[in-house]
């Protein structure tokens, strides 16, 4: 089976979660670079990857790489790379994407057009044929310049990878499910110690922890684009990776995963998109204030999207209610919590510094992963033996 190079954007500052995930597959990873990781597979790869990754925005085909200045060597290039192993006669094929990031050229739109006259040039000489119907399977294209360094590729995936197709209900400045996956995958929480979201929103934190806890793979109910690609990948194959991508899902096990909101119909909504998901039961959701925020439960672990006045009017009330989360970390003195937010005067009015602090981004909102982290829960006692006879060793 063919290997090809495969890249996987990702948040910013993220990484090196993804780069986990793509080891923990069993592929090799090429190179890191900001915002994307880049590792070898064959079709199967692309179907695994698209299926299981938790944090990766999407799936792209590395399809040719080459340095250009101006158009007539973009022209060349795209020229060069052999579409005929990539995109059969009846392929609908176009540029979806053209970044250009301190680049000689920088028009998206010449971009776009340049390349898919290189690429009919190429498939016209090496297919015999003047003429392409482009009635058959989508191949999308994505292009990507970085200092005159042109990096083309197929999109595999589609809709980008957080769409996972639970959440059509969303409340104010929602986090992505990829972005949420990637940040809770930062943290040591473990199924078997409780979560408790206090803005869950539209429930994006308390669902994405809940399907890690069942082991259910992010994208095993949507569809994607290659899956047209009966050229370069079996649909057998598709079909075999979500059955298998099935028989992990573990829906039994016991959790203690929670949602707070202040508005009852957000958290309406959010238990909705928790039954979309297939995880409503294994999810608390209740309408509570951060004001209420209190368990008898230690060593519990607090990850939210607080409130950073996206709106003028609600800066009002920040402080107030960063002094309520403070209050709350000081109720839950053996908690760890963790806080994304835009919020520059956050750690002042919670009334303590982060011990861990990392910039992200929410969207186009530059904002933190403030971590306040608590005392690590104490090692079980060893059980002493309780038999009257020494146990013995089989041969």
């Amino acid at each position: 089976m063919r290997t090809y190079e495969l890249i996987a954007p990702c948040h910013f500052g993220l990484e090196a979660v993804l780069k986990r995930e793509i080891y923990d597959l069993g592929y090799e990873v090429e190179k890191v670079e900001d915002g994307k990781v880049s590792f070898l597979g064959d079709a199967e790869a692309i179907c695994r990857a698209n299926i299981f990754l938790r944090t990766a925005e999407r799936v792209l085909l590395k399809a040719g790489q080459f340095h250009a200045e101006t158009f007539e060597e973009l022209f060349q290039g795209i020229r060069g790379v052999p579409w005929e192993d990539f995109i059969p006669l009846d392929g609908r094929f176009w540029v979806a994407k053209a970044s250009s990031v301190k680049s000689k050229l920088f028009s998206a739109t010449d971009i776009q057009s340049i390349t898919k006259k290189a690429m009919v040039e190429r498939l016209k000489e090496s297919c015999h044929t003047s003429w392409f119907p482009e009635d058959g399977a989508d191949y999308p294209l994505r292009l990507f310049l970085m200092k005159d360094e042109v990096t083309v590729a197929l999109d595999t995936t589609g809709d980008s990878l957080h769409k996972r197709g639970y959440r059509p209900h969303v409340g104010k400045a929602p986090i992505s499910e990829t972005l949420a996956a990637s940040l809770l995958m930062l943290t040591p929480w473990k199924k078997d110690r409780i979560l408790v979201d206090p803005f869950c929103g539209s429930g994006t934190f308390p669902i994405e922890a809940a399907m890690m806890a069942a082991n259910m793979a992010p994208g095993m109910n949507r569809s994607f684009t290659a899956e047209g690609w009966t050229n370069l990948i079996d649909p057998q194959l598709w079909q075999e990776i979500v059955e298998e991508a099935q028989e992990q899902v573990d829906l039994e096990i016991e959790v203690d995963i929670q949602g707070y909101d202040i508005d009852g119909q957000v958290v309406r909504a959010a238990r909705e998109n928790a039954r979309r998901a297939g995880v409503e039961h294994l999810i608390h959701f209740q309408q509570r204030p951060v004001s209420q925020l209190s368990h008898p439960k230690k060593y519990g672990f607090l990850i939210g999207n607080p409130p950073y006045g996206e709106r003028l009017e609600d800066k009002e009330s920040l402080p107030g209610l960063y002094r309520e989360i403070g209050e709350a970390l000081g109720r839950l003195d053996s908690w760890s919590a963790y806080l994304v937010t835009a919020y520059e005067d956050a750690q002042k009015y919670i009334g303590r510094k982060a011990d861990k602090n990392r910039k992200i981004y929410n969207g186009m909102i530059k904002a933190y992963f403030y971590q306040f982290l608590g005392p690590k829960p104490p090692r079980p006692k060893p059980q002493p033996y309780a038999g009257n006879e020494i146990p013995r060793r089989e041969s």
